[in-house]
């Protein structure tokens, strides 16, 4: 399992001019399932995602999470971020887990997001 994260001010995804997800500050998370993931791994990463403390406290130190800062989450699948280019000039995604199973584990990520303590999180 793999996820990129980043910290944001605000973030939205948009289809075809229409945004089908947003968030205000907190984090933009690409998500993305390898084959062999379990529920366990999607339930362990989400509970790193909502307590990685990178947002500054009042003494400017990296030390609150976004549960802690009351943020939010656009949570986006991204099976891309499983492409293998070792090999070639073009990428593999031998490794990326088959759809309607990669779904269900992103599903469950963005819930135990919520569990965790995170209060909004949109998927895009």
């Amino acid at each position: 399992m793999k996820a990129l994260i980043q910290r944001v001010l605000n973030a939205a995804v948009t289809v075809n001019g229409k945004t089908v997800g947003k968030c205000g500050n907190g984090l933009l998370v690409l998500f993305c399932a390898v084959t062999g993931d379990t529920d366990e791994d999607a339930a362990l990463l989400a509970k790193k995602t909502a307590a990685l403390r990178i947002f500054c406290d009042e003494n400017g130190k990296m030390n609150r999470s976004v549960t802690d800062i009351g943020g939010e989450i656009l949570c986006i699948s991204q099976s891309t971020l499983c492409a293998d280019v070792k090999k070639g000039n073009r990428p593999s995604f031998t490794g990326a887990m088959e759809p309607k199973r990669a779904e269900e584990l992103y599903g469950l990520y963005c819930e135990k997001l919520r569990e965790y303590g995170v209060k909004n999180v949109e998927k895009g």
